[in-house]
């Protein structure tokens, strides 16, 4: 299915993690910049805050402030023209964290840097319960030789409190909840699998026997080499999943069926947010190419906890 994208703005490094604000702008990180970035209705790119690292996936919380999940630092190359990432590490690289931004005073403060004994090691992507905690995805490492499992974490935007809900999974990307907050849907990008995790209380997920190998909940997966990357929610509870190497939004149905494709014009489509008054407005994240695209939405999206 084609779409009717228009570019909004172009030269991003590596945008990802889109946040439709209420003055019609878009706040998302430039990963491979390092920074959190808003792009103003005439397309017009400022430095909101420089985080260093990673800064990998974006969500306000019930405070105003913006939750950043910092995966530490990515390396880039140029494939086929499009920009990548590549394995191995960066070299600030410490740890992956949670970081925490107030844009009324300007600090940046990191939350969590581990879970109990284990550090965390890529934070990824993040959302927001209507109980004021978030979940979030830990992607891991990629190095030369060897990867890291990836895991799904719970924790209270306070620094109180963090927990894991499952673990291990395999490159975990986008993550979204349904709209009761019952379900929390993690993306798989290496398998390009979609998996559901049914929430007992938040925090804490009712595990499915094997062969399930974390305690989710299969809900599809693609043929052939795709790939999936950060998700977002709409109001009917279709995941909207951006999948790279074809190039588009998968929507996906709660129990499981592809309703369609919405083909973007790049094979590194990362992200996706609504916005509107209507929340039928679109916002994708085309970090190949460093471009952020908006484009009508049939269905409205799903309207986020805090923003």
């Amino acid at each position: 299915m084609e779409s009717d994208i228009r570019i909004l703005a172009e030269g991003l490094m590596f945008p990802e993690g889109p946040v439709a604000m209420a003055d019609g702008s878009v706040v998302l990180v430039e990963i491979e910049r390092e920074t959190i970035s808003r792009v103003s209705v005439d397309g017009s790119v400022s430095v909101v805050a420089e985080t260093g690292g990673g800064p990998n996936g974006l969500a306000v919380g019930p405070d105003g402030a913006f939750y950043i999940c910092n995966n530490g630092g990515f390396l880039f190359r140029t494939v086929a023209g499009l920009n990548r990432t590549r394995p191995g590490i960066h070299p600030g690289y410490t740890s992956g964290r949670i970081e925490r931004f107030d844009p009324r005073t300007g600090t940046l403060t990191t939350l969590y840097e581990r879970c109990g004994d284990h550090p965390l090691c890529g934070p990824n992507d993040i959302v927001f319960d209507h109980e004021g905690g978030f979940y979030f995805t830990d992607f891991g490492k990629n190095r030369l030789r060897d990867r890291d499992h990836a895991g799904l974490y719970y924790a209270r935007a306070d620094g109180s409190m963090i927990v894991e809900v499952a673990y291990p999974l395999t490159t975990a990307n986008g993550v979204g909840l349904s709209p009761d907050d019952r379900v929390v849907y993690v993306a798989e990008t290496e398998t390009a699998r979609l998996w559901a995790f049914d929430l007992e209380e938040p925090g804490r997920a009712r595990k499915h026997p094997y062969p399930s190998p974390h305690g989710g909940r299969l809900v599809c997966g693609l043929p052939g080499y795709q790939r999936f990357d950060s998700l977002a929610v709409d109001a009917a509870g279709n995941i909207c999943v951006a999948t790279l190497v074809t190039g588009c939004i998968t929507v996906v149905a709660p129990t499981g069926e592809v309703m369609r494709q919405v083909m973007v014009p790049d094979g590194m489509v990362t992200n996706i947010c609504f916005g509107g008054a209507d929340m039928k407005t679109a916002y994708v994240t085309m970090s190949g190419t460093g471009r952020l695209g908006v484009l009508s939405w049939p269905e409205p999206g799903l309207r986020l906890a805090y923003s």
